[in-house]
């Protein structure tokens, strides 16, 4: 795909397979990736807003995980080893894989039909931090400052992580250049807009 304003590493990833998610990719990264399969497509893509990603992942449920109260090392790719990671709320400790799995390898899509929001790698989205919603969009768009410094939004949790980071509401901020083997993005594809 042609670049369109920066280089990107056409196999960044600690974690080789075919099925598994990028990762060791910046926000920047992703968004050069996005831009580049726009141009490429004709199609909008672009990564999620905030308020998409958790619509998406909760996929209608009100619970901690769209699995219901705890998480389970047999549906999702966390650290579950350890007294402090292998539980949240009833949950038992379990496996601690060290490293992304492919996409998919676990049973229980969510409604949506959408795998791995929790655990894996932390997903990037568009939106800069705030410390709360307070004076957050309210139509899902993403919220954004003037400042290009700003920390960015991850969600998700990752193999690296305890399930209480792979929560459907946990929000994690980090600096738009970090590449790390926990780290990764999902993509979005904008609906066409009908006219008025």
């Amino acid at each position: 795909m042609s670049q369109v304003k920066r280089e990107l590493d056409p196999d960044p990833s600690e974690f080789k397979g075919d099925r598994n998610p990028v990762e060791q990719v910046s926000w920047y990264d992703a968004v050069e990736f996005c831009d580049r399969l726009t141009l490429q497509t004709n199609r909008q893509y672009r990564l999620p807003t905030e308020a998409e990603w958790e619509y998406a992942c909760r996929a209608g449920t009100s619970t901690p995980f769209y699995f219901g109260e705890t998480l389970s090392t047999d549906i999702a790719n966390y650290n579950g080893a350890g007294e402090e990671y292998g539980a949240y709320g009833p949950g038992s400790q379990g496996e601690y894989r060290r490293k992304t799995t492919p996409v998919d390898q676990f049973e229980g899509a969510n409604a949506y039909g959408l795998h791995d929001m929790h655990g894996n790698v932390w997903e990037w989205c568009q939106d800069h931090w705030h410390e709360n919603y307070e004076g957050a969009p309210t139509d899902g768009s993403a919220w954004l400052t003037d400042d290009e410094e700003t920390p960015r939004i991850l969600r998700g949790g990752s193999w690296y992580y305890n399930p209480r980071n792979c929560r459907s509401a946990y929000r994690n901020d980090v600096t738009p250049d970090l590449r790390d083997v926990n780290v990764g993005f999902r993509v979005v594809c904008s609906a066409p807009r009908a006219l008025p």
